[in-house]
């Protein structure tokens, strides 16, 4: 797990990958190699210049945005229907989506590790909740750990796609729950259920739709969501993890509102925020890819 303090800020970089590599980025874009493939997309993050080389010629599929929303890929060859990468003890299928995303966000692998390594060091039964879970990532790092995981996402598809990734790591036998629902209402059940917690990870989206149309805008819902799951956690919990990707919202934002809202519950413990990045092979520098605040447990 690397660390790097820049101007007061904790950078987290997710350098153990075997299967991916960021090979370039700037001008917008980034070309990246998942497994044996070359793909270039676009990235608003890459502003700094960089040189459009013969490297970037090798992309075998690039996304290209429309003037009208959304975009397309263009294929230079056909592609498998999907494919696996794989980080350390974890398998995940991956394929070029219409959002030009893969199903897998590479810079979380140094957040897995966190979760995975706390997760071990409790020596005793963890159960994990995972918000706005996607296809899975936390999710099977969790149970590889040996965590009890419900994991919760208003999209089927996405959910059908953790079950598959459930498979490739090999966690059929695992304790894990899939629930498509919106996640504030699905927190809000638990409650009255009388179900604890002892961690809680979310990815919130900037802006997305539950399953019967319920709107959900990071700014507007954060902090309702955050004071909900705090009813849920147990008399002593692991971690609360929160990643985001919106843009404008400080990792600062994070913090402050854990400092304020989990300390007082939870004084036992300690808060970090930052960004989450990616190395950049071909200079050296950090593609950034998001914030993230977490409280922890002392240890």
């Amino acid at each position: 797990m690397m660390y790097n303090l820049i101007g007061g800020y904790m950078l987290k970089i997710s350098h153990e990958w075997q299967d991916y590599e960021c090979l370039d980025a700037g001008n917008g874009e980034k070309l990246e190699k998942w497994g044996n493939i070359i793909l270039r997309r676009p990235d608003p993050q890459a502003m700094w210049e960089t040189t459009f080389d013969h490297k970037w010629d090798n992309a075998i599929g690039t996304y290209h945005r429309s003037n009208k929303g959304g975009g397309y890929w263009d294929f230079k060859k056909d592609l498998p229907d999907s494919w696996q990468v794989h980080y350390k003890e974890l398998t995940f299928k991956v394929t070029p989506t219409n959002f030009k995303h893969t199903g897998l966000f590479p810079e979380q692998a140094i957040n897995w590790d966190f979760m995975m390594n706390k997760i071990k060091k409790a020596d005793r039964e963890i159960k994990v909740l995972n918000l706005f879970a996607y296809t899975g990532g936390a999710t099977m790092a969790c149970a590889k750990a040996g965590a009890s995981v419900v994991q919760v996402d208003a999209s089927k598809g996405m959910t059908l796609w953790a079950k598959e990734n459930m498979q490739l790591c090999g966690l059929e036998n695992a304790s894990i729950r899939f629930i498509v629902d919106d996640c504030l209402k699905f927190v809000i059940r638990e409650q009255r259920r009388g179900h604890k917690y002892d961690a809680i990870v979310m990815d919130p989206p900037s802006y997305g739709r539950g399953p019967n149309k319920e709107v959900w805008k990071f700014e507007k819902n954060i902090a309702v969501l955050l004071d909900e799951c705090l009813k849920i956690l147990s008399d002593k919990p692991l971690f609360l993890l929160i990643n985001s990707y919106t843009t404008g919202v400080s990792n600062i934002v994070l913090g402050n509102m854990l400092k304020t809202k989990m300390l007082p519950l939870y004084p036992n413990g300690k808060i970090e925020t930052g960004e989450v990045g990616l190395p950049i092979t071909h200079n050296n520098l950090v593609l950034p890819c998001g914030i993230y605040g977490r409280w922890e447990c002392n240890d």
